[in-house]
């Protein structure tokens, strides 16, 4: 099995900042870059056609895209823009999305939306047609060169009927704020035997202080939690602290937030310690069935610390391990 290992990066930093991250990513030897396409940071596509020009390697992709705020039509000309100056190096991300009440946006029939989403995609990129439920395109839609006319395609899921849905139309399933081996194997159930791979992708703080990493992370990793963790079905959160932590997060009080994670939770929705610890616990993904794990932002005390400790301490370390 493919043992991928990527680096993702949330949207809030300038120019200089992504074209130097992406160029250390590559020459550590990662296999790609992410970016997040969180609602209220920058778009995606900036970030990421800066990396494509100062790189001539990397995969590179929003994780993920969502098709209530941005028509397919038009993800299918981003993807499109990014695999031309990449050369080939763009895959799709694709999720429902979170936080859209808040701009009142509702998120109807998402594993219908989210399939007729890579429909579209793929009918805009061949110039046909598309009828479905929710989309319909009509034929020569893109006036535009296409590099490809495929792109790999990752959904952003965590049920079974997700999984369902990304067996019969994506390349990978991503378990996004998810690094818990046990639901990365049952993803992998329920993926049964197509050929889907399995991404874990995660906060990320590492530093030699295996104490500041971890204090940092439980701040940073508060957001998340409060999202994704009623979407574990591995994991029991007893509904008093779910419910602190809802409102502190609510409040903007993500260090107090954070401080409310026991351990064992933080084990499982991110990566934090030291170079070992993160070594191991990526590891552990791997071993679960996982065929990529994605390091996401902070990555350290800064996205900079952070990536050249992964770069130089864990990558190599999950190189000779695999």
């Amino acid at each position: 099995m493919t043992r991928a290992v990527t680096l993702a990066f949330q949207t809030d930093k300038t120019e200089a900042d992504y074209a130097a991250l992406a160029v250390a990513a590559e020459s550590f030897g990662f296999d790609g870059v992410s970016v997040f396409n969180d609602l209220g940071y920058q778009p995606s596509l900036f970030p990421l056609i800066v990396m494509a020009t100062h790189t001539s390697r990397v995969r590179l992709g929003a994780a993920c895209l969502n098709p209530y705020l941005t028509h397919p039509v038009e993800i299918a000309g981003q993807v499109a823009a990014l695999d031309a100056v990449s050369r080939g190096r763009a895959y799709l991300g694709l999720a429902r999305g979170s936080w859209l009440d808040g701009v009142g946006v509702a998120a109807d029939r998402p594993l219908r939306t989210l399939r007729e989403a890579v429909d579209v995609v793929a009918a805009v990129l061949r110039g046909e047609a598309y009828e479905g439920e929710v989309f319909r395109v009509p034929p020569g839609l893109a006036r535009y060169p296409v590099h490809r006319e495929r792109v790999d395609v990752l959904l952003g899921t965590w049920g079974p009927r997700g999984a369902r849905v990304a067996a019969g139309c994506a390349d990978e399933v991503k378990l996004g704020g998810c690094a818990n081996p046990d639901m990365v194997a049952l993803m992998r159930s329920w993926l049964g035997d197509a050929d889907v791979g399995v991404v874990a992708g995660a906060v990320t703080v590492v530093d030699e202080d295996r104490t500041v990493a971890r204090a940092r992370a439980r701040a940073e990793v508060a957001m998340y939690v409060d999202v994704v963790v009623a979407l574990d079905r591995t994991v029991t959160v007893d509904p008093e602290l779910a419910a602190r932590l809802g409102a502190l997060v609510a409040a903007g009080a993500h260090d107090e937030a954070g401080r409310l994670i026991p351990d064992d939770l933080l084990d499982r929705f991110c990566f934090a310690g030291t170079p070992d610890d993160v070594a191991d616990h990526a590891h552990a993904l791997f071993e679960a069935g996982a065929s990529r794990v994605e390091f996401g932002t902070p990555h350290g005390t800064t996205d900079r610390h952070g990536v050249d400790l992964l770069g130089r301490a864990v990558l190599p370390r999950l190189r000779d391990a695999g």
